[in-house]
């Protein structure tokens, strides 16, 4: 009898493992497609200032307000520069402290950015022409 018990609890015990460890084997992939564009709303969105650009780089750093440390945000030949206006900036005209709203998606560990826009145009130069005219009375 107690051989019939012992080896009750030992067929008990492994399918007890069996099922543990098909449970735990199991893995989920979740695939997803892009069929279009990215819009607004799959992207994060983060309002802040620039802090450093350096032309050539493949990144600027950018913070959200002036006690955060600056994060580096990633951008590709397919990020949008706009202007409030919606007219394309060019990225030599980004400055420091200037401010801005970063749309973004995370890839792995870096920021990848899809579109920024300015909150103020960046720097309008007027020149301005004054001519003077003098004239002498004899």
């Amino acid at each position: 009898m107690k051989d019939n018990t012992l080896a009750k609890i030992f067929a008990i015990s492994a399918a007890g493992a069996i099922a543990v460890s098909a449970a735990l084997a199991q893995t989920t992939t979740t695939v997803t497609t892009n069929a279009g564009p990215v819009t607004t709303a799959e992207l994060t969105t983060r309002t802040g200032s620039f802090v450093t650009y350096t032309p050539g780089d493949e990144y600027f750093t950018f913070r959200t307000t002036p006690a955060a440390e600056p994060v580096r945000y990633y951008y590709t030949r397919e990020t949008t520069f706009v202007d409030p206006t919606g007219r394309t900036v060019e990225l030599s005209e980004i400055r420091p402290d200037l401010p801005a709203t970063v749309y973004y998606v995370n890839e792995g560990n870096r920021m990848i950015v899809r579109k920024v826009v300015l909150s103020r145009p960046s720097a309008v130069i007027e020149k301005k022409e004054t001519t003077t005219t003098t004239t002498t009375t004899p």
